[in-house]
């Protein structure tokens, strides 16, 4: 399997599993999918999730760790996600939620699955553009909560993307960065339209 995925931080990963066994936390959480599983859940495929926008951009990285994502698996499939973020008592658990993120995650992870070389999954997520793509970093054994995306790393957006950017297509880094910071940085002219 050519993804490595980073083990999440212990803390945030016991979070996770404290929210599943916490009957209020599943009952008030905004997922049907979640409340209505049989059988267990579990919280599987840890990624880190990266921040790009203007106060990254204007910083001397431009991404920032935000938090741990889980895909919580039931049965076969992946019926709902649990974010973690960073407080002043190390990790916690952030919220629970559901929607076509998660099922086009789960999507996009099979297929970089199906890639030649080795790589190291995380989310870089662009707010000020509502877009989330999955950040194939290209050294599996890198901290997967420092850096910037390399210019040869893959970034695939996940569906629904921006307009002129196309889903689940692979990127070098390299041609997606300079759009996604044109389209962030205030008085210039949007970026170009991506071939698909």
């Amino acid at each position: 399997m050519p993804l490595h995925f980073f083990p999440a931080p212990a803390p945030a990963e016991r979070s996770v599993l404290a929210a599943l066994g916490s009957p209020t936390a599943v009952r008030e959480a905004r997922t049907s999918a979640l409340r209505a599983a049989t059988g267990p859940t579990s919280p599987e495929l840890p990624l880190p999730v990266h921040v790009m926008d203007r106060a990254t951009l204007e910083s001397d990285s431009p991404t920032r760790l935000a938090g741990w994502r889980f895909l919580i698996r039931s049965g076969e499939r992946a019926v709902a996600a649990a974010d973690t973020r960073l407080t002043p008592d190390g990790w916690a658990f952030s919220h629970f939620f559901e929607g076509p993120y998660v099922t086009a995650t789960e999507a996009a992870l099979r297929q970089a699955d199906g890639l030649a070389a080795p790589h190291q999954p995380r989310l870089l997520s662009v707010p000020g553009l509502y877009m989330l793509t999955l950040w194939l970093h290209g050294d599996p054994a890198a901290d997967a909560g420092r850096g910037g995306p390399l210019a040869t790393d893959l970034l695939v957006p996940i569906a629904p993307a921006p307009p002129g950017i196309a889903a689940h297509r692979p990127y070098p880094a390299s041609e997606l960065l300079p759009v996604l910071t044109r389209r962030l940085t205030p008085g210039q002219l949007p970026g170009p339209l991506l071939p698909a």
